[in-house]
């Protein structure tokens, strides 16, 4: 079974990066780079001695990308290896740029055309505007610093503030003043304190919206061992997990449990 891969966001511009290949999937990984500022090189040795740290190979022979790929990570690179998702340390994944938001819809390289195809579904639902939104809570920072001094709380406040159907819902147009309109006229306190959630089933698709919502913003999320994994999976990858409660758990905690005898 393939390991989970870690997503990240890795900067690119102004930098070297190595792209080995002369066919149209070589052009296309070209393309990728410069379009997110990257300085191309082709030739592997003055790749590494500028500093790359990323490199694609996408050579029409396997034993060529194999050599390429082995020199590139010896030098101290992290490789793709295009269409070789076994010998890839990273892969690319289908963007969806509202800039200066970027959604990336990743496989771990089982299926472009599967990447493709999901970003083609969520263009249509995302607002175009919504890098405004983006730009706005940028701007508000230190407004929103001020109204709530302590990280978790504000934090908790822009869970309530970017909800569905709260004042500032992203899957709504916003105008450059919305998040100012929110901040003056009615920006509330997050949800905190303690909820527990009585699970149906191991699928997750049977949380209601309101405790899907609790658990994707839980701060400390209490749960025992025979809470399904695919239910764990929806709550914050940071969220502080305790096996019991242990009393004096602060922020939004949210047991999960069992039913008696399910």
């Amino acid at each position: 079974m393939k390991l989970p891969a870690l997503p990240l966001f890795h900067r690119i511009a102004g930098h070297p990066v190595i792209v080995l290949g002369a066919g149209e999937a070589a052009m296309a990984k070209r393309r990728l780079v410069e379009r997110a500022g990257g300085i191309v090189y082709d030739d592997l040795a003055q790749g590494l001695d500028a500093g790359a740290r990323l490199a694609f190979v996408a050579h029409d022979d396997p034993q060529a990308c194999a050599g390429d790929a082995a020199r590139a990570r010896a030098g101290g690179a992290l490789v793709n290896v295009v269409d070789q998702p076994a010998q890839c340390d990273f892969t690319t994944p289908s963007l969806i740029d509202r800039n200066p938001v970027l959604i990336a819809v990743g496989t771990g390289g089982a299926s472009a055309g599967l990447a493709k195809h999901v970003r083609l579904r969520l263009e249509r639902v995302l607002p175009q505007g919504l890098g405004t939104l983006a730009r706005a809570l940028f701007a508000a920072r230190g407004a929103l610093r001020a109204r709530w001094p302590d990280a978790a709380e504000r934090r908790r406040a822009l869970d309530h503030a970017l909800g569905e159907g709260g004042a500032l819902d992203p899957m709504v147009a916003h105008d450059d003043e919305a998040v100012t309109r929110w901040l003056e006229g009615g920006a509330r306190d997050g949800e905190s304190g303690f909820h527990t959630i009585t699970l149906r089933s191991e699928d997750p698709e049977d949380l209601t919206l309101r405790e899907a919502r609790l658990l994707g913003m839980a701060d400390v999320l209490v749960a025992g061992a025979d809470v399904p994994p695919a239910i764990l999976a929806r709550a914050r990858a940071d969220a502080r997990r305790v096996r019991e409660n242990e009393g004096g758990l602060e922020g939004l905690v949210v047991a999960l449990v069992r039913p008696e005898g399910g």
